[in-house]
Parts: structure tokens; C-alpha cells; sequence
């Protein structure tokens, strides 16, 4: 894994501007610890920086190959699980191969067959290649968007990086914000809205997205969607297909040249994932496979079950350890940690975040760095199988918004008037929404035939909510394991992210996802066998957070030490008199009302100013 700059002006010599490509590419040395290279042209210039996971001399970066006449020059963030089949393809077709490396392979099927090579890629990546023959720079990103990739455009001039951090390091791009990103900040967070970039002319490449720069300009194309097929397998060869896929992908992503290990919470993701690990492990007689968990202090003693955390992990990772023989590493925050790693978070994320959630896992991933330099975690099974309470439960199955932040009120009550006024934020809430609505393929007629027209409702609105899980809710936490993982020079794999699973799992029917009347029935029946039956039958429980009181009066006095700064520039934008009262009866308020996600309650909401203040002071921010 790495981190990528890269910058194209036709009116502007670039070979004059190294300094400040160099100082755009340091802004990702967490990303990149071990490597750093460059590449300049006249107008085109590339900068790298790189985490070694594979073929330490072969990978090196930026790399350019030849091709006859033609030279590819590619920068490359990610990890290709197919690597060695497409090896063999394209050296069957005469191309040879200097290394080892997936980075080569990439650029040579790029080379091979031009930007096409995407759809036979199997992995996680966003990349660069700038192709001398055409004039064009071709960027894409992978299907589900785990790796990010940011731009910047003004007509001349374009600019991209894996990190928001590195292209505000130019001197070009000014951190201004107008209405839309302050609506996404305070209406959306700690989601955004695909592609929104936040800053103005920033944006994000959207997954599954390829886009080309030339002299001509810019155009940005969808090469993958969410297919939309007839489901026509039965339920038996559903769950076989499933263990299939699930079992091929954990095997693609345990390659690595370095030491890798597993995140794991007790549950049914992250125990799958490291069963299958352990067994590779011991079969290439790697000796025992390592673990990691994350817990808080004194969670024992505060922790009280809610209808989204029904139960705490420790006894359940136990479990698994002692059933599995893992070399165990635990890892345990107190509230001080959690709470002054909060700045850490937000400028790891370049944006707020999901608070002590986000918190806790940068200080998790450098615990586990301290051991792997590669760890494998259960992220994505929820959004894929539909695991989270809201496909359950009425009213979010009746609202007609994301159903992950229902509690819009909780939002608005702390906004200026001012801000209010600006935004418009029902208006723009039903925008984003119904955005997202008309993007959901239709269901085929074939796969409703059969059932009643209230069947059918309920079949049309749960494959909304699916959609919306996947395209608006799972990219939160997916740039959450990025941003903090690779702040520490730890690369995360996500095997439920991988695009053929996603693929097939998404039109089955959803009374074969729920086989046996549970949440994620189908992903439980295909795991059978797998681990213990007490755990294949867990009911879920999220990732892990503090309930010690400690942290909502930390975050509380935080909060109002900034309410009362009259230089802090989070002040025009909340209601001042609503969050100090708010402050002021929180430790009296019921847990269990999050205000996004199943994560975040009161605490994380004070946590969120305390990064926006954060975020709009060390960056300057200007809203325009």
C-alpha cells in the first residue's frame, strides 16, 4: 500500500515546480514509510511514497515500461489478489516481467490492453498512469472505493493524490468551503455524498469510476456497476456458491512478503476470516497466526447491552483464540488516550470522522503495526448481507431517509440559525436521498413473479436500503480503516469487499440472505462448519467503543472550553446556548438514540464538534 501524487499543466513546466511536488508527496510519508520516489516531465509529474509489502526492489515507484513505441508511466496505491493469473495471461501473450510485483503487472496490462485492464483486475487500488503515446493521464479506482483517490481541476491545470493533505500542500488549492461542503460536514458526516470532495473544486474519484485528463479535458466514466441480474440459484447452491467465494477470496488476500496477521472482535466476520487465515497459516507451517483486539478500560464494568451492542466481545474472543490456537494480542485504551487521539484522527482523515471510533482504531493500528505490517478484518459483511438492525427494523425500513441517521433533529438542534438558514437542510437531505434512490437499478420482473404485491413492496425497499448501505454508509468505514490504518503504515485487506461476492450476493432474494429467520442467514449457513456453532450464531455486535463516563465528561468539558473561546471558528455555525444545555444534562440522557450509525450517541456528537472546530483551525478553512 502507498501513497500517490501526481500533477498535469500544459501551460507550466513542471520540472521547475519538484520542491513543491516533493513537499505534496511528504504529506503521505505515514502512508509510505519505507520508499519514496519521483518522476517529472515537462507537464506531467508523479510522486510516491511506499509501504513494501511485496517484491521490495521489483515494486518500486513511479515505474515506467515500454511498449514499442509507446511508455506507460504509472503511480499505484493497492493490492491486486489476481496477480499470478494475469501474469500467465499476458505472458502467454509475449510480455515478459522484470520482478515479482503486482505494480508491474498492473502496467503492463495497461500497456496490453489499455483501460480496459480494470475490469480483469481483482484487488483494491487507485492509480495513475500517464500514457506518453496518447497525451492522456488515466486514472481509476477500484470497484467499492477501499483505496481513495482526490482531484483537483481548474481547466489547465489538474491535480490528484490519495489524501485531501497532499494536494492542500500546493500552493495552487486554497482550503475554501462553500454551503454544499458545510452541508456535507453538518448534514451528511461523517458520510459524504460520492465524489464530494468538501473543499471547492476538490473532488473524490467515485468507485468503480475510470477518468481521463488531456488536452482536450476531463471526462470521468462509470467501468462497473451493481449488476442487475435474476437470482435463479436455490437456496442450497446459494450457500455453496457463497463458501466458495468467501474461501477463494480470504486465500487471495493472505499474500504477502511480509509479516500478517487478523483483527479480531469474536464475531462472525472477523472469526471467519481468521479461521480460514489460521488454517493457511498452519498449512504452509507458519506457526500460529496472529490476532488483535481492542477493548477500553473499565468497559467491563460500564458496558450495558442495547438493542446495538447486545453483548461485549472479550469473553467471545476467548473463545475464538482457544478454539483457533492464534498468538493473541489485546490492545486496551483508557479515556485520556481516546480523547487526545481525537486531533490525530481528524488530521489522519483530513475531515471530521466518527470520533473516539475513529480514535481508537489509530491507536489499535499502531499496536498492530508494532507486530505485521499486514492485518485482514471483517469490514463490509453488514452492508453485504444486510447484518445492521436497520434492515430489520420498522422505522428505519418506513423512513424516507438514510436510514443510518434517523434522528435528524439531534443535527439540527445544535446549528445556527445562521447556518440553518444556509443550508436548507431538508431540502438538501431529500436531494441527496432521492440521488441515491434513482441510481438503484430496478428489479427484474422474473424475480418478483411469484410473490404477493406486499412482498414485492417489501423486496423493492429492502434492495434500497441495500444500495444505499453499500454506496452511502460503507464508504464511512471504509475511508475510517483506510485513513487510520495507513497513518501508521499498516495495510488493512477487506475480504468482504471483494467485487464477486459483492456481486453475487446482491440479487439474491432477500428471504435466502435471511435463511433461518437471522440477520446475515445466509453468510451463517455458508460458514458452517467453519467455527464453533456458538459463534456462528452470535448475534452482531459493531466494533467495539468506551461506555466509561469518563470520556462524555472529557469530550463534554472539551467542547465547552471551545463554546466559550471567542476566536474558535466552530462558534458561527452551532447554537452556542442549545449545545451548552445540551452539555449540561448529557450524562442524564438514555444510550442507545446514535445520531449515525449504530456508534454514535451523545459523546461521539460533542467529539464530532471538537473535530470540526479542529479540522477548520489547522486548515484554515475559508467558507466562501
Amino acid at each position: 500500500m502507498c501513497g500517490i501524487v501526481g500533477w498535469a499543466d500544459w501551460d507550466r513546466d513542471l520540472r521547475l515546480e519538484k520542491e513543491t511536488l516533493v513537499r505534496m508527496t511528504q504529506k503521505l510519508t505515514p502512508r509510505g514509510p519505507d520508499d519514496e520516489g519521483y518522476w517529472v516531465s515537462p507537464h506531467v509529474a508523479f510522486g510516491h511514497r511506499r509501504l513494501v509489502v511485496i517484491d521490495p526492489e521489483g515494486g518500486r515507484q513511479p515505474m515506467l515500461r515500454r511498449q514499442g513505441e509507446n511508455t506507460g508511466v504509472l503511480a499505484y496505491n493497492g493490492e491486486l489478489y489476481n496477480t499470478e493469473d494475469l501474469r500467465r495471461e499476458l505472458s502467454a501473450l509475449g510480455y515478459s516481467f522484470l520482478g515479482h510485483s503486482d505494480t508491474e503487472v498492473l502496467l503492463t496490462a495497461y500497456l496490453a490492453w489499455g483501460s480496459a485492464c480494470v475490469e480483469r483486475f481483482n484487488g483494491i487500488f487507485a492509480f495513475a498512469i500517464w500514457d506518453e503515446g496518447q497525451e492522456r493521464l488515466f486514472l481509476a479506482r477500484d470497484r467499492l472505493g477501499v483505496k481513495p483517490l482526490f482531484y483537483y481541476e481548474d481547466g489547465k491545470s489538474f491535480l490528484f493524490a490519495s489524501e485531501i493533505k497532499a494536494l492542500l500542500a500546493n500552493p495552487q488549492i486554497r482550503p475554501r468551503v462553500n454551503a454544499q461542503g458545510l452541508a456535507e460536514i453538518f448534514l451528511i458526516g461523517p458520510a459524504r455524498t460520492p465524489g464530494e470532495g468538501i473543499y471547492r473544486g476538490m473532488h473524490e474519484l467515485k468507485p468503480g469510476h475510470l477518468l481521463f485528463f488531456s488536452r482536450q479535458g476531463l471526462t470521468d466514466q462509470p467501468y462497473w456497476v451493481l449488476p442487475n441480474h435474476v437470482h435463479r440459484d436455490d437456496p442450497e447452491t446459494t450457500v455453496r456458491k457463497v463458501r466458495e467465494l468467501f474461501l477463494d477470496t480470504v486465500r487471495r488476500q493472505l499474500v504477502s512478503d511480509v509479516p500478517i496477521g487478523t483483527l479480531l472482535s469474536g464475531g462472525l466476520d472477523s472469526t471467519a476470516i481468521t479461521a480460514v487465515a489460521a488454517q493457511v497459516q498452519a498449512e504452509e507451517g507458519k506457526g500460529a497466526l496472529k490476532t488483535f483486539s481492542v477493548d477500553y478500560v473499565d468497559n467491563d464494568k460500564y458496558f450495558q447491552a442495547n438493542d446495538f451492542q447486545p453483548n461485549p466481545d472479550a469473553p467471545w474472543i476467548e473463545r475464538v483464540v482457544r478454539h483457533l490456537g492464534t498468538e493473541h494480542h489485546p490492545s486496551c485504551f483508557d479515556t485520556p488516550e481516546l480523547a487526545d487521539a481525537l486531533i490525530s484522527a481528524v488530521q489522519a482523515r483530513d475531515l471530521p470522522g466518527m470520533a473516539d471510533i475513529d480514535s481508537s482504531l489509530l491507536l489499535f493500528c499502531r499496536d498492530i503495526k508494532s507486530q505485521i505490517t499486514v492485518g485482514l478484518s471483517g469490514e463490509c459483511a453488514d452492508e453485504v448481507f444486510g447484518g445492521y438492525p436497520w434492515f430489520q427494523r420498522a422505522e428505519a425500513i418506513q423512513a424516507t431517509t438514510f436510514p443510518w441517521s434517523l434522528h435528524t433533529d439531534n443535527r439540527l438542534e445544535v446549528l445556527s440559525p445562521e447556518l440553518l438558514e444556509l443550508l436548507h437542510p431538508a431540502d438538501y437531505l431529500e436531494y441527496r436521498y432521492s440521488q441515491a434512490l434513482a441510481e438503484i437499478p430496478a428489479l427484474e420482473a422474473d424475480s418478483t413473479k411469484t410473490l404477493t404485491p406486499e412482498e414485492k413492496a417489501r423486496e423493492q425497499r429492502l434492495r434500497e436500503i441495500s444500495y444505499l448501505t453499500l454506496t452511502r454508509f460503507m464508504p464511512t468505514l471504509l475511508d475510517r480503516k483506510d485513513r487510520m490504518s495507513m497513518a501508521t503504515g499498516l495495510e488493512i485487506r477487506v475480504p468482504f469487499c471483494d467485487h464477486r461476492l459483492v456481486e453475487y450476493v446482491w440479487d439474491i432474494p432477500w428471504s435466502i440472505k435471511m435463511l433461518a429467520g437471522r440477520e446475515k442467514g445466509l453468510l451463517r449457513q455458508a460458514l458452517a462448519g467453519l467455527l464453533p456453532d456458538d459463534v456462528l450464531w452470535r448475534k452482531k455486535s459493531p466494533y467495539p467503543k468506551t461506555h466509561h463516563p469518563a470520556y462524555l465528561k472529557a469530550v463534554s468539558l472539551w467542547l465547552s472550553r471551545i463554546l466559550a473561546d471567542r476566536s474558535s471558528p466552530l462558534l458561527p455555525l452551532v447554537n452556542v446556548p442549545a449545545l451548552q444545555a445540551l452539555i449540561e444534562i448529557s450524562s442524564t440522557l438514555p444510550s442507545g438514540r446514535p445520531w449515525f450509525g449504530q456508534l454514535m450517541d451523545t459523546p461521539q456528537m460533542f467529539a464530532y464538534l471538537i473535530q470540526v472546530d479542529s479540522w477548520l483551525r489547522t486548515n484554515r478553512v475559508e467558507i466562501v
